[in-house]
């Protein structure tokens, strides 16, 4: 009999505030997402800075009349385009189309709908507002007298007598000019029915997570941009996003649209008091890591000062002159800010040769705030090293990891966190996901979670991407998939609600004995084949031995046309091997690429040399067309320069040579399913918790016992299909369900499903 045993009062560390989200305004998940605003391109201030396609007038069609965009006589300095429509003797206007496939409108809802307006001497005809279902016309109406020249704002509510996919109509006649701004329509039924709010049906799938934390506003959204703090395409800045909506400038986003910073810094704030969460503000170091562009040391002061003026707008009294501004803005309470990031995924020198500046100033004005470091977008390499060192010597709170692997890896570095130094910085995981939404990726998942939670070493953790808008989709997978019409959370979202909401308070001893085996997934050593290949770039490879033995002297070219690759046809299926050549990149984007332990072009290893914007070098293992990150270093390649490469194999160790020097030396762990993976922990109420995972093909019976007199046991499971996911049309494939358990005295007697994650919690 399998035996897992449990002893409640050997406490082992305080579990905290270990699992929270991290929201990031990627896949369009503020505005057309959680941001309830229902107008795109409100204030008319969209761009080609944006996305190539858009245009001051994106979303929005005209309706029997001349309209331009003009900014001569803007609302105000940061909202500088308004509509100007030449209105005709009959009825004519434009009409907005919102965001997907139109704003969905509900049968007795009400809508607030508003906007700044004037017009010229002599108008006075009234303004029609109305939502027009596409399939059956009007389903709401109301009408608005503009009584001034100069900007002024109107608002009504239009009440919808039917439901419908409709547009924002608005018409008018009489010939005059008539000028619009900052257009909106917002369900008076938000989240917390808060002003300026948030959508019900996504805000609520968030807050039932009951996480510990909300990690915001990003992600590579906040040091991406110019440095220039009033620039349309500046670095994320957080006090351009509180005030007044209308005066907030809009913003290019990184992931290719535009952003009205209508979700600010203020409505982060509200929402994780709202559910409950701590914020975790991330702010840019004062330096742009995709250009390499950074702010001079002598110019670094307003920088730090935004970072102690937020601490300050979150937790100062009303007193000071952020508290009070806070205040103004409705919140005379502070905030209670612990946490703060200085930094996201920020690699390279300039990185963490300004860290320390921002660190000295917050920890001298503000010791009680826990600072946390940034180490990269991968799980090892140089940078991420030097992000380690940098929170060493600075000693901050906490390091922010970020990986994205495919769940083998998962499998394979299960025990990664027990590997690092108890008197090290914590961990944050700030970003982390196998590739994929489906219930395998979960169960994967769920494994990786018992050891973060065994280990003591993670102090917060949160899935990353939170939100996808089913069309407009930049990375996935994620976490809660939504439309215009509704959302759905995937297995991965089931699982870590089932995390979240069974966190326990401190982890404890527990002990776990197996009858059954461990099942390899993978090989223990690398065999395969070899293939040479470009991504958007032409380059030779010539000179190409192996083990010492020229196969290919003459060599080849790659040409630039997409992605090219060629098979090494000499020497066929390798295990251990030593091969080197020659290389020169002759036009392109990028760099090398050598393929080697390949069984299929979704199961592979690569060493790619000059990589992502030609700016790193790093080797990869590729397991069911999913990609996960061995070795990382920054590096470039020089075009027309010659290179020799070289790549050794040795069992399960890959070494990468440029020139003779040694720049990656990876270590492949196999990917080896244990009988089953636990994490317990107890309740300041006394009750305990269990979390099981049983990733085999086969039922796990155990029998469990505690020293505790026990009186009642409750839990759940998820399991399913390995390849089952959630979709719009079947939202709840894969969910929890509730399980009675057997037990007598101490002990438990318990079959647990293959392929399931289980939760149990014990009350004694």
């Amino acid at each position: 009999m399998n035996k897992i045993t449990l002893y409640p009062d050997k406490k082992l560390h305080p579990l905290g505030d270990l699992y929270g989200i991290f929201f990031e305004d990627i896949n369009h998940a503020a505005d057309g997402g959680l941001y309830a605003e229902m107008v795109q391109n409100r204030s008319f201030e969209f761009d080609t800075i944006d996305n190539r396609r858009y245009n001051p007038l994106t979303a929005w069609e005209t309706l029997g009349c001349e309209v331009r965009v003009e900014n001569a006589y803007p609302l105000n300095r940061n909202n500088t385009h308004y509509l100007v429509i030449e209105v005709n003797d009959y009825e004519c206007g434009v009409e907005n189309h919102g965001f997907n496939d139109g704003m969905h409108i509900k049968k007795g809802e009400r809508y607030k709908f508003s906007f700044y307006a004037r017009r010229n001497t002599g108008f006075s005809k009234d303004v029609n507002i109305r939502l027009v279902s596409k399939e059956t016309g009007p389903v709401a109406c109301e009408t608005i007298k503009i009584t001034s020249c100069d900007w002024e704002k109107y608002q009504c509510v239009l009440t919808a007598e039917e439901s419908g996919v409709c547009y924002l109509v608005i018409t008018t006649s009489g010939k005059s000019l008539v000028y619009l701004d900052d257009v909106s329509l917002f369900p008076e039924n938000t989240y917390k029915n808060r002003e300026n709010g948030l959508r019900r049906d996504i805000a609520t799938l968030l807050a039932e997570l009951k996480p510990k934390f909300m990690r915001f506003p990003g992600g590579c959204l906040v040091h991406d941009g110019n440095l220039d703090p009033h620039a349309r395409n500046s670095l994320y800045r957080w006090k351009n996003t509180i005030g007044d909506v209308s005066e907030r400038p809009t913003r290019r986003s990184n992931w290719g649209y535009n952003q009205t910073l209508g979700l600010g810094y203020y409505e982060y704030f509200l929402f994780c008091e709202d559910i409950g969460a701590k914020p975790l503000p991330v702010l840019p170091a004062a330096y742009n890591p995709h250009h390499h562009d950074a702010v001079p040391f002598d110019e670094l002061k307003p920088w730090i000062d935004d970072a102690l003026d937020l601490i300050e707008f979150a937790n100062g009294t009303t007193e000071t002159k952020w508290g009070k501004i806070r205040a103004e803005l409705g919140h005379s309470e502070p905030f209670n800010l612990e946490y703060l990031a200085i930094g996201n995924e920020e690699v390279g020198d300039d990185f963490f040769e300004r860290y320390p500046y921002f660190h000295k100033a917050i920890k001298e004005k503000y010791p009680e705030i826990k600072l946390i470091g940034s180490s990269g977008p991968f799980p090892c390499g140089g940078e991420f090293e030097k992000g380690w060192k940098c929170a060493r010597e600075n000693k901050s709170e906490m390091v922010d990891e970020h990986y994205y692997v495919s769940p083998e890896w998962m499998i394979a570095n299960n025990k990664r966190y027990f590997e690092y130094k108890k008197d090290d910085p914590k961990v944050f995981l700030g970003e982390y996901a196998s590739w994929g939404n489906t219930f395998y990726n979960a169960l994967c998942e769920a494994s990786y979670m018992t050891a973060m939670e065994t280990s003591g070493n993670v102090a917060l953790a949160c899935y990353a991407p939170l939100l996808c808008n089913a069309d407009y989709v930049n990375w996935k997978p994620d976490l809660i998939w939504f439309n215009g019409e509704s959302a759905y959370g995937t297995p991965n979202y089931y699982v870590q609600k089932l995390f979240m909401n069974n966190q326990g308070d401190s982890a404890i001893e527990h002990s776990v004995v197996s009858e059954k085996n461990s099942v390899a997934l993978s090989d223990e050593n690398i065999t395969g084949e070899i293939f040479f290949k470009t991504v958007d770039t032409e380059a030779q490879f010539y000179d190409i031995k192996i083990n010492g033995k020229t196969v290919n002297e003459k060599g080849f070219t790659l040409k630039r046309e997409g992605s090219q690759m060629k098979k090494l046809e000499e020497v066929g299926i390798l295990g251990d091997f030593e091969l080197e050549c020659k290389a020169k990149e002759l036009d392109g984007k990028r760099g090398f690429i050598i393929c080697f332990g390949v069984k299929g072009y979704g199961n592979l290893y690569h060493w790619e040399f000059g990589g992502w914007q030609n700016q790193d070098s790093a080797v990869c293992s590729t397991v069911n067309y999913r990609e996960s990150v061995l070795a990382h270093e920054l590096r470039s390649v020089e075009k027309d320069r010659e290179y020799t490469l070289k790549v050794v194999v040795r069992k399960n160790v890959i070494l990468c040579y440029i020139d003779n020097e040694l720049v990656h030396e990876a270590v492949v762990k196999p990917a080896v399913v244990e009988p089953v993976y636990t994490a317990s922990s107890v309740n300041e109420d006394g009750s305990v918790v269990l979390k099981v995972v049983n990733l085999q093909d086969t039922e796990y019976n155990a029998e469990i016992e505690t020293n505790m007199n026990i009186q009642r046991v409750a839990g759940e499971v998820i399991t399913g299909d390995l390849n089952a996911e959630n979709s719009f049309e079947n939202p709840k494939n894969i969910v929890p369900c509730n399980i009675a358990f057997e037990y007598e005295g101490s002990v438990i007697k318990h079959s647990f499903p293959s392929h399931s994650v289980t939760v149990i919690v014990i009350n004694g």
